[in-house]
């Protein structure tokens, strides 16, 4: 026997076979169970319309994004040029004031030469700034730049041209940030 056993050890493990169990033996009082069902095969996947759906969906993101973004920068850029405007139209109350100040008679000459000095620097500021004055007796009349607040008979004038200013007009870039008032001829 000892023969055997050396034989057993010798051989290699693949050549061995497990032992087959044997059944064990149905009783009466556990029903046998029913052998299960094989579950239903799925539907073949479309790979392809899927990764195509999803590369789309990606894009279509991808899209959206750069929109925003884009979109964001003018609203940015706008704010920036919209507070410009406010605080120009702020200053024009200042710059009207000086006007008129200007237009007034007076003997002091030290007293206009300040106010001179005074409005030639806020021109200054606001050509720095970009803004551009408008509307000045003689110019077309334009009323995407001019409000028309009189008319008048006037030969020595052509047709739709501006007779008097009231008040100037301001421009920064294109958005007008104060129509002029102007008296219209003919």
């Amino acid at each position: 026997m000892a023969k055997k056993d050396a034989k057993k050890q010798e051989t290699p493990a693949e050549e061995l076979k497990p032992e087959e169990e044997t059944p064990a033996p149905e009783t009466a009082e556990a029903p046998a169970e029913p052998a299960p069902e094989a579950a239903p095969a799925e539907p073949a996947v479309d790979w392809e319309a899927k990764y195509n759906a999803e590369h789309d969906a990606h894009l279509r993101l991808a899209a959206e994004y750069d929109n925003f973004r884009k979109r964001t920068i003018k609203e940015k850029e706008a704010s920036y040029g919209n507070g410009k405007s406010d605080a120009v139209a702020k200053i024009l109350p200042v710059y009207d004031n000086l006007s008129r100040a200007l237009n007034q008679e007076t003997q002091d000459a030290a007293y206009k030469k300040g106010v001179e000095l005074t409005m030639n620097e806020l021109v200054k500021i606001f050509t720095s700034l970009g803004v551009e004055i408008f509307g000045k007796p003689g110019d077309a009349f334009d009323p995407n730049l001019h409000n028309a607040v009189m008319h008048c008979e006037d030969e020595s004038l052509g047709e739709n041209v501006i007779a008097q200013v009231f008040q100037q007009g301001f421009k920064l870039g294109d958005k007008v940030v104060r129509f002029a008032m102007v008296q219209v001829a003919n």
